[in-house]
């Protein structure tokens, strides 16, 4: 994982095998690492949390999103503003999406690349 900023403001964390989302304050580079970012963050208020569904091989962002589900299936859902996923396969995108919406998340589909780098 790469901290980008100890800096206090938002926390914008990101689970992305090859894009520097420059504004992410924290980024995970496999699933494995994804699961622990939220972990670390389960009692905080994440304001955005980006997410990438290839992520490299045979790894893919499902085990983060089953422990978002699991976490609202639970009651306990994590404290996300938004979710935004923002991947080059539209199948596993929209399946992210609906996944989470329907437990409650605000969560849509966003393109990493912009004129700062993230939109």
């Amino acid at each position: 994982m790469n901290d980008t900023s100890d800096a206090p403001g938002p926390v914008v964390l990101g689970v992305d095998d090859l894009r520097p989302l420059p504004h992410a304050t924290r980024i995970a580079r496999t699933s494995r690492e994804g699961v622990r970012l939220l972990e670390e963050h389960r009692d905080r208020y994440v304001d955005e949390l980006w997410l990438d569904h290839d992520l490299g091989g045979d790894d893919t962002i499902m085990p983060v999103v089953t422990l978002l589900e699991r976490a609202a299936f639970d009651g306990r859902p994590f404290r996300i503003g938004e979710v935004l996923v923002h991947s080059a396969n539209p199948v596993g995108a929209a399946t992210v999406v609906r996944s989470l919406a329907r437990w409650g998340y605000r969560v849509r589909r966003a393109s990493a690349e912009g004129p700062s780098g993230v939109s």
